[in-house]
């Protein structure tokens, strides 16, 4: 795998244009932006009707009249392209991963719920009659067309056995005999293939022996038995045309979301942190993509390679010494804790899953804490995959360590996923400052499937209690982790307001959450988790001027209708990018 990313050579259409700013901002020409409704997320400014910037940054906010004295000093472009939109501050995803959708999106969707991307609309199937025939559908176009390749094997991404029964590798050759058929579980975590697709990629019984996480016998391989054995078997998934396309379709989701600033949260997962950082950079800054990618590292990509401690900073700070405008380091470090929730991976503690299942570990305790404090000691913020209430306790035992041993103020030790935790330990998390960058769309799709069969109904609708945590006062952010939930945080913030399932049923009233909570998730209160509350996150002078432009206030719509709201476009650092339909 390690040189598939440093062989790319992209050649990138762009999206809509670039700016050239003047460096000395005490002599630049303003740019003031009328609107409608401008919600700041200041407190002691609420509303405004009018934001002055300049050189990509916020000067002045209030009404026209208000910034009269800015626009008779420096002068001003006064444009009213907005003024009957309402601006909030860019919406923020903190968990992301671009590379999953840059390469899933390159392969139809089939999920229990329905996707609407750039790449197509991929409507969900809930039963295992209904999976079946829409894949039988999808391989029979597939290998119809005589353009596709015959060296990569028909792939769709969104199985999953709870609601399509099992379909694994003696059903897939029952159904497609000779015709190479996988299916990317809606995890991304495992692969299944039948015997024609191992044939065509070359996978041996051989290769399995020693991986716990394979099973050769139905053709199943999951977490790092899929990334040891599956990947590097797969190198169409990375060349020029298929992932550079891949990257671009990354970047208008992004943008079709109002998104202006993503946070990776675990780079090199494909097991080329470098190539991987040199490709995002190229799309981003060949496109001239309005929106920044703030990069993390993650304990696994070191671990893979065999790379120590002391050489995993060194190659961290020399990561960071390549940042771009657009795509950077920035100081964070990832954990890994329990397996993966639409796995059934999650550690729970008692009584466990109602099956007799049991959840894993991504990586030993004791040596996730000891790259934890190696990291925690070297000023980073640390970030931690966190699923299960097991999981959870251990997290804490953690964070209890690292400030036992080198205490720390303000370090936002974030629980990432929040997937299920009892109340008792989210008053933990209070108590020890930690912070939490929430998943709110597992509940919506995986409540009514996991109380019934997994978790029980109490624990079952009771995931992702970001009711509590905001009695508690607790920050937290939403994310989406793409593609396990939509790229769009007003999706994130309805799930999480109204707790509706995917089958329309309610999970606990009492864990929803305020439209403001909602909206300070996706902008200001995402803006701390991620550390850069000085820079993003809210509408004042001396933040970057990123706002997202919407059709409809989001405060006053039915809550119901959250999702609805319509994304007009982006401001980027001071510049217009509308969404091209």
């Amino acid at each position: 795998m390690k040189n598939f990313f440093m062989l790319f050579t992209l050649a990138i259409a762009g999206l809509s244009g670039s700016v050239v700013l003047a460096t000395d901002s005490s002599q630049s020409e303003l740019t003031v932006y009328v609107a409608g409704k401008i919600i700041t997320m200041e407190p002691a400014m609420p509303h405004a009707t009018a934001v002055a910037v300049a050189d990509g940054r916020i000067v002045s906010v209030g009404t026209l009249e208000s910034l009269q004295g800015w626009i008779e000093q420096r002068g001003a472009t006064i444009d009213r392209s907005l003024e009957d939109k309402i601006l909030m501050p860019g919406f923020i995803d903190p968990h992301v991963h671009p590379s999953l959708p840059a390469v899933l999106t390159q392969f139809p969707f089939l999920a229990p719920d329905d996707w609407s991307l750039p790449t197509g609309e991929f409507p969900g199937a809930k039963t295992p009659e209904a999976f079946v025939a829409r894949l039988q559908e999808l391989v029979a176009a597939h290998y119809d067309d005589p353009g596709h390749d015959p060296d990569i094997p028909f792939i769709a991404w969104g199985y999953h056995e709870l609601w399509h029964g099992p379909v694994y590798r003696q059903e897939l050759n029952d159904l497609f005999g000779d015709k190479p058929v996988m299916l990317w579980q809606r995890s991304f975590h495992e692969l299944i293939g039948n015997d024609a697709a191992l044939n065509l990629l070359g996978v041996t019984e051989a290769e399995t022996e020693g991986e716990p996480e394979t099973d050769w016998e139905t053709g199943h391989f999951w977490e790092n038995g899929a990334k040891k054995v599956m990947f590097p078997k797969m190198p169409f998934l990375f060349t020029p045309e298929r992932y550079g396309k891949g990257m671009e379709t990354f970047l208008e989701m992004m943008h079709q979301g109002g998104i202006t600033t993503v946070m990776d949260m675990g780079i090199g997962i494909f097991g080329d942190p470098v190539g991987e950082t040199a490709l995002i950079r190229k799309v981003a800054e060949g496109n001239e993509a309005p929106g920044r990618l703030v990069l993390t590292p993650i304990i696994i990509d070191f671990l893979a390679r065999g790379v120590s401690i002391p050489d995993a900073i060194k190659e961290v700070e020399e990561w960071t010494a390549g940042n771009t405008h657009r795509v950077m380091y920035d100081g964070h470090f990832k954990i890994m804790m329990d397996g993966a929730i639409y796995s059934g991976a999650s550690q729970v503690d008692f009584p466990g899953y109602m099956d007799g299942h049991e959840g894993m570990w991504m990586v030993p305790l004791e040596v996730t804490t000891e790259w934890a404090q190696a990291f925690w000691n070297e000023g980073y913020q640390i970030h931690a995959h966190v699923n299960g209430d097991g999981s959870t306790a251990a997290w804490l035992d953690i964070l209890r360590k690292l400030q036992d041993e080198k205490p720390r103020t303000d370090h936002r030790f974030s629980l990432e996923h929040f997937a299920y935790t009892s109340e008792d330990q989210n008053r933990q998390i209070k108590a020890l400052g930690a912070v939490v960058s929430a998943n709110p769309y597992y509940q919506y799709i995986l409540a009514d499937i996991y109380s019934e069969k997994w978790l029980g109904e109490d624990r079952g609708r009771q995931m992702v209690r970001l009711g509590s945590l905001e009695r508690l006062g607790v920050p937290f952010a939403l994310h989406s982790d793409a593609p396990m939930a939509p790229l769009d945080p007003l999706v994130l913030a309805w799930t999480a307001v109204n707790r509706r399932t995917i089958n329309g049923n309610e999970n606990v009233r009492e864990e929803r959450i305020s439209v403001d909570a909602a909206m300070r998730a996706i902008t200001i209160d995402a803006a701390w988790i991620m550390g850069w509350e000085d820079r993003i996150g809210s509408i004042r002078a001396g933040k970057m001027a990123d706002f997202v432009v919407l059709e409809e206030d989001p405060y006053n719509v039915d809550p119901m209708k959250l999702k609805d709201v319509p994304v007009w476009g982006t401001v980027f650092e001071g510049k217009v990018f509308p969404i091209e339909h």
